[in-house]
C-alpha cells in the first residue's frame, strides 16, 4: 500500500495549518469529542483496537532539512503503542491487540480505502477548525464527521467496537542545527526554528462509522525515542479521550 503518499499530503496540510498559528501557539492541542443526545460528551464503552500508528522520526540537519531516521522511527512505533495502552489500562475499555496494516494492502481494497479515508476525514476536521476556517455548517458543533459503513471491514477483522488511528511526526535538531539556533538567538534575538512534534489521533465507532473523538497536537518539545518521552507524548495525544 502506498501509504507514504497519503501521509505526505496530510503532512503538508498540517504545515499549512501551523503557519496559521502564532509562534506561541505551537504548544497547542485541539481536542474535540462527540456529544450525545443529552448534550454531554460521550463516554465510550466496549473494546478499542489501535490501528498500526503512522509514525516517523527525523533529524533536522544544519541546513534545516529533515532526514528520516529508521532506527528512531522503529523505536517510537514500539514504545508509543505501549504508552497508549498503559495510559488507558485502568479504564473500563477493553484493549484488543493492535491491528497491523498488511504490507501488500491494495489502496483500492475496501480496507485500503478506509485507511486512506482516515487522512481525508482528519484533514477535513483540521481545515474546519483552523483559525478563520471553520465551516459554517459545522459552527458550534463538537464533531460531525463519519467514515461511513466501510469501517465495518475493520470490525470484521478485529472484533473491536472502536478504532484508534494515529499519525505522528517528530523531529530533533542535530548538533549543527542546535549551534545555528544558538547563534540565531544571540544575533537576531529569536529562535530560527528546530525540532517539532506534531500528532493527529482519531477515534472511530466501528459500528456506525462516526468519529467520536479527535485530537491535534503541535509542540516544540517531546521525545519518542525513550519510554519516558513516549509516555509524555501519549498523555498529550490522549487529552480529552472519552473514558
Amino acid at each position: 500500500m502506498q501509504k507514504a503518499s497519503f501521509s505526505k499530503k496530510f503532512h503538508v496540510l498540517i504545515v499549512v495549518f501551523l503557519l496559521l498559528l502564532s509562534f506561541n501557539a505551537l504548544a497547542y492541542t485541539q481536542s474535540r469529542v462527540l456529544k450525545g443526545p443529552d448534550g454531554k460528551p460521550v463516554k465510550i464503552e466496549g473494546s478499542v483496537v489501535m490501528i498500526e500508528p503512522d509514525i516517523e522520526l527525523s533529524e533536522v540537519l544544519a541546513g534545516g532539512v529533515q532526514e528520516p531516521r529508521q532506527a528512531w522511527s522503529e523505536t517510537a512505533r514500539r514504545l508509543y503503542p505501549q504508552a497508549v495502552k498503559n495510559r488507558i489500562s485502568s479504564s473500563r475499555v477493553k484493549q484488543l491487540p493492535d491491528f497491523i496494516i498488511p504490507k501488500d494492502l491494495e489502496p483500492s481494497s475496501r480496507l485500503g480505502q478506509v485507511i486512506r479515508l482516515n487522512y481525508a476525514v482528519a484533514s477535513s476536521i483540521l481545515i474546519s477548525t483552523a483559525p478563520g476556517g471553520q465551516l459554517a455548517t459545522k459552527k458550534g458543533k463538537q464533531l460531525d464527521w463519519s467514515f461511513g459503513p466501510g469501517v465495518e471491514e475493520i470490525r470484521k477483522q478485529t472484533g473491536a467496537d472502536y478504532a484508534l488511528f494515529t499519525y505522528v511526526r517528530d523531529s530533533y535538531t542535530s548538533g549543527g542545527q542546535a549551534a545555528l539556533r544558538v547563534i540565531g538567538f544571540l544575533l537576531l534575538g529569536g529562535d530560527i526554528g528546530g525540532g517539532q512534534q506534531i500528532g493527529v489521533t482519531t477515534l472511530v465507532d466501528l459500528r456506525t462509522g462516526q468519529v467520536v473523538w479527535f485530537n491535534f497536537l503541535a509542540k516544540q518539545t517531546g521525545d519518542l525515542r525513550d519510554e519516558q518521552g513516549a509516555a509524555a507524548t501519549a498523555q498529550s495525544m490522549l487529552k480529552g479521550f472519552p473514558l
